[in-house]
């Protein structure tokens, strides 16, 4: 059950994902003792003030959530008219568009106990200090980055993935010049990034974690054939890469396949272990590919036959596969016409100023297909192009 956040150009496009996905991991709560503490500091009138405020804050916020809940409504029927093999059309979709709120912020809950800081996303050293400590393995990395396009290329047309849809995807997630080891929102010493995406594809911790869960069989054929074919060293490199990925797969495999659980895993030291794989000279490009082919086959199985576009396949790449096919499946008078909200969760709505400004599907598809045109051209997407 894969589901993704938007990065990069379009950070926070999260539709159907639940916001922690691209956020740090939570913060241990606080002991009773120090909760209750806090509580009894807050004295009667701070608490009847913020009662007060946050009546005024839910009547005004009433309208838009209102408005919300009219979104969740049609999604939810537009689920079950799929799922009896209904048409969907213009009816099962809110064809207004948001709101604009203008009210008053939240008030805080004086009474309510502070929350700690959140932990520090990991980072590609983390990740790397995490494999070694739990699976004793230390990814192979490329001695250049156009080894790892190489590698990559190799393996997606190998898949089926085209150049154009590699590519095109490549520049839109990375801004065309993107490098394997390549972390959300770092940009260098003294800078921290903004989600645990890394990556030709920008895999978050979860996808990887679900990736190995659902693919690993896959994954570890394609390592043992090419194990056949090496000798020496090379050889006894390869072997443990591979007992080491069974023990990963395994782990990814103890808990439901499920987004929620494998979040779980993923936000442990041994979920960044097998983060660490993106990495991988071996690993990273079967990871990669993946992470697009799964949504193309999908799609195929949903019936949808017709090549997808680079941008089509970015919107269930980014979306989810369920989500993005919505958009992909929708005649273009509909793409005119369906604003994006319908496919957002408020809070991520309201964070994106591009979904706001391009808010109908067939603005926002095109908005990612000019993105795209304009980073094809830069020299690491040209790179890429050449490993086809």
């Amino acid at each position: 059950m894969r589901l993704h956040l938007i990065r990069s150009f379009l950070t926070g496009l999260a539709l159907t994902l639940p916001a922690s996905a691209a956020l740090a991991m939570d913060a241990p709560t606080l002991p009773p003792s120090v909760a209750d503490a806090q509580a009894q500091a807050a004295s009667p009138q701070a608490i009847a003030e913020y009662r007060r405020k946050l009546k005024e804050y839910e009547e005004a916020r009433a309208p838009f959530d209102a408005y919300w809940n009219s979104i969740s409504e049609k999604r939810r029927g537009r689920n079950a008219k799929r799922r009896a093999g209904q048409q969907i059309t213009l009816d099962d979709y809110v064809l207004t568009q948001p709101p604009v709120y203008t009210g008053p912020k939240k008030p805080v809950d004086p009474s309510a106990p502070e929350r700690p800081p959140r932990q520090a996303l990991p980072m590609v050293p983390d990740l790397i200090q995490a494999a070694a400590e739990h699976f004793q393995f230390t990814p192979q990395r490329p001695a250049t980055e156009v080894e790892f396009k190489r590698a990559y290329g190799r393996v997606a047309s190998a898949a089926g993935l085209t150049r154009e849809q590699a590519v095109r995807v490549y520049s839109f997630e990375t801004g065309g010049n993107g490098n394997y080891d390549m972390q959300s929102g770092y940009r260098g010493p003294g800078t921290r990034p903004i989600s645990t995406a890394i990556g030709y594809n920008q895999l978050l911790t979860t996808n990887s974690v679900e990736l190995i869960a659902e693919q690993g069989h896959e994954i570890i054929k394609a390592l043992t054939e090419k194990a056949a074919t090496l000798a020496g060293a090379p050889r006894k490199t390869m072997d443990h890469k591979i007992a080491v990925l069974k023990k990963m797969y395994a782990f990814s495999r103890a808990v439901p396949d499920t987004w929620s659980e494998h979040e779980k895993l993923a936000d442990t030291p041994q979920g960044w272990a097998l983060h660490a794989m993106v990495l991988d000279i071996d690993v990273g490009p079967l990871l990669q590919t993946h992470k697009l082919l799964t949504s193309v086959i999908f799609a195929r199985a949903k019936g949808y036959t017709r090549p997808l576009s680079a941008a089509e396949l970015e919107m269930m790449n980014l979306t989810g596969d369920g989500t993005g096919l919505d958009m992909v499946t929708m005649p273009q008078a509909m793409r005119e016409q369906v604003p994006t909200s319908n496919f957002f969760q408020r809070g991520g709505y309201e964070r994106n100023p591009v979904a706001v400004r391009h808010n109908t599907v067939a603005k926002l598809l095109a908005v990612t297909d000019e993105r795209m045109d304009f980073n094809s051209s830069k020299p690491g997407a040209q790179d890429l192009a050449a490993a086809f």
